[in-house]
């Protein structure tokens, strides 16, 4: 008798433990149907592939909030990614949901960022022809750009994840680009506010743009007076008003992840707060228009001299019939912060020369 393989044995043991509504790795879907790994589960694979690849590495030089900050514990793009995926993995595992699932969508939801941040992606927004969006562009890295144009090859879930992870403003349960179909890709949606709202509050205190006592006074009575016990509020109402996604109990219709209206509300005043305060503050939008310039008068330069775009790019977009334009903005959108700094400079700083 055959033993079965470990990947096997996983899949076996989903069937077992994991909700009802949960997603399981045997029913993954490619777009290219590929041999199972005897070891690794298909969201395993793509949770690998995706921590693998060179966009992932980039982020660690990506601006979260702080323009390429000097100080070693402001986050970055990187730590903000591993920082949602910690998150969403606890409340997929009290949900009993498939947390390899959950992980892999979490660790690809940025890794189109553009650099600079939110100024990078206003930027490009701005100067292509049609927009640019850091979900869809982290969609076009898995599915077109990565291995050599041929892409990743990643589960639909994974994919629909990565691309509808990004919601509206006002509302951190807002449909701007639609609802993941599984509830890991929902829970994902969220614990992306839930971390980004908690971690820009510390750094921007950490930065004297904030103090402790100018947040409003009501979310903080709600939420609670810390960083550790904002994000265990918010956590465990994500827990408890989910319960149902256990399999115990009865789901919303449609079973849809969401707050207790308490806690949401809560959670997107303080969500407005930030923008307020610290994302479009005064001084915030004089850095903005730097990176406005930086990103326009590269896009210019590249637009102009396509011979000195990377072939690759060039090729993956003549194959798909697509204009150079996207071969500049797959290029400018790929640096890290400190590469389009080095970029600019090598192409319009005058070199000094020494005697």
């Amino acid at each position: 008798m055959t033993r079965p393989s470990v990947r096997e044995m996983r899949e076996a043991l989903e069937a077992q433990i994991l909700s009802p509504y949960a997603a399981k790795s045997a029913d993954a879907v490619r777009d290219r149907p590929e041999p199972p790994c005897p070891i690794r589960t298909a969201y395993q694979r793509d949770r690998d592939r995706i921590l693998h690849s060179k966009p992932f590495r980039r982020l660690k030089h990506k601006t979260q909030v702080f323009i390429a900050p000097l100080g070693d514990h402001y986050r970055t793009r990187l730590t903000h990614t591993l920082e949602v995926t910690q998150v969403a993995r606890t409340v997929a595992r009290a949900l009993r949901l498939n947390e390899d699932l959950t992980e892999a969508i979490g660790l690809g939801h940025d890794i189109g960022h553009a650099p600079f941040g939110h100024a990078g992606e206003t930027a490009l927004s701005r100067i292509c022809s049609s927009h640019f969006r850091h979900n869809e562009q982290s969609r076009r890295i898995v599915e077109v750009l990565e291995q050599h144009g041929e892409g990743m090859n990643l589960t639909y879930a994974v994919r629909e994840g990565i691309y509808m992870h990004s919601k509206g403003r006002r509302d951190i349960t807002a449909k701007a680009w639609g609802t993941a179909s599984t509830l890991e890709g929902q829970i994902i949606k969220l614990c992306d506010s839930v971390a980004y709202i908690n971690h820009d509050i510390d750094d921007a205190i950490r930065a004297g743009i904030l103090r402790a006592e100018d947040l409003p006074a009501d979310c903080i009575e709600l939420l609670g007076d810390s960083h550790s016990k904002r994000l265990a509020t918010m956590v465990g109402d994500l827990i408890e008003y989910n319960w149902w996604a256990t399999g115990e109990g009865v789901p919303p219709d449609p079973p849809l992840i969401s707050m207790s209206p308490a806690i949401l509300a809560a959670t997107n005043k303080l969500r407005d707060f930030l923008y307020q305060n610290v994302y479009w503050r005064a001084e915030a939008k004089v850095e903005d228009e730097k990176v406005r310039f930086i990103i326009e008068t590269l896009y210019t330069h590249f637009m102009r001299h396509p011979e000195e775009l990377p072939a690759e790019l060039l090729a993956i977009s003549e194959r798909r019939g697509e204009p150079v334009e996207q071969a500049v903005i797959d290029y400018i959108a790929g640096m890290t912060d400190r590469y389009a700094l080095a970029v600019f400079k090598r192409i319009f700083i005058p070199r000094t020369w020494g005697g």
